[in-house]
């Protein structure tokens, strides 16, 4: 398919830039996003990760980055440009040094942005072209209540050709129903900006990825029915308003210490890493376009 916006024009909404402007004027998305799909020739797909803050969106994300770009799962990940490499860079490199990567910062042009082509062997040879951002979770809260906060969030979910919805399964295992509520009302947001009539259905594919999955593993066992038991609000608002939804499982950390900083506060320490469930979210995803 051949790209339909000019350098200047911003891909997530649309509006007109100067030629040497970095970053959007209006939703602030950096503009090297456009100009990249101008070379390729083609509209990206974009996937967007959201969920809480705390939930482990950066985690995820950059520590699936980095399986792509490892070749896991028998994928080929291209990064078109370096920027779409500093999230991977950031996650794996805290990690290694057993060390959390640092919050995602609520002003938009600090946030991580991803770019890249993928593909796997088994799909005789198709590249996706994935926009993949990582969003701050105070960022995405302040747009639910108030829309068109980060106008930015309200144009990639309106434009996303699948979303993936991060969930703190060990949260919801305990009963905590800020995590249920929260999720309902994203679910509810996307909803919204489909502006269908009663009866009708979303069509774009939602992944909820069960996360910290590891604390609770009946969700490994049966994340359908872990949602239904624990998330029982969002299970019912995707039964009746979504066409195409799925539940995974996954987790990064396979054990946590805790120690103190400088300040004696506490603090947690990621002492290795056992990914699991990590692709399988994104391989539905790319199945179910």
């Amino acid at each position: 398919m051949t790209v339909s916006v000019s350098a200047s024009e911003c891909l997530i909404c649309r509006c007109e830039n100067a030629d040497d402007a970095l970053y959007c004027s209006d939703c602030l998305a950096p503009l090297s996003l456009t100009r990249e799909s101008v070379v390729q020739g083609r509209d990206p797909c974009l996937l967007t990760v959201i969920g809480d803050s705390n939930v482990g969106k950066t985690v995820y994300l950059g520590y699936l980055l980095d399986m792509l770009s490892r070749r896991a799962g028998d994928y080929e990940a291209i990064p078109k440009g370096p920027f779409s490499i500093q999230l991977q860079q950031t996650v794996m490199s805290h990690l290694a040094a057993r060390q959390f990567p640092p919050k995602t910062p609520n002003e938009v042009d600090q946030w991580h942005w991803a770019y890249c082509q993928v593909s796997q062997d088994s799909d005789e040879g198709r590249w996706y072209d994935l926009v993949m951002p990582d969003m701050a979770g105070e960022s995405i809260a302040a747009e639910l209540d108030a829309p068109d906060t980060y106008t930015v969030i309200r144009n990639l979910l309106a434009q996303s050709t699948g979303t993936m919805v991060l969930v703190d399964a060990s949260l919801a295992a305990m009963g905590n129903v800020q995590t249920d509520f929260f999720a309902f009302k994203l679910m509810s947001y996307i909803d919204q900006l489909a502006q269908l009539r009663v009866g009708d259905k979303v069509a774009t594919p939602v992944a909820i990825v069960l996360c910290k999955s590891d604390y609770c593993p009946q969700a490994f066992d049966d994340p359908n029915t872990f949602a239904q038991t624990n998330l029982n609000r969002v299970w019912n608002l995707c039964e009746a308003r979504f066409e195409n939804v799925a539940y995974f499982a996954a987790s990064v950390i396979g054990a946590i210490g805790f120690g103190t900083d400088t300040e004696g506060n506490v603090t947690t320490i990621p002492l290795h890493s056992a990914p699991r469930g990590i692709l399988e979210p994104l391989e539905w995803l790319l199945s179910a376009i």
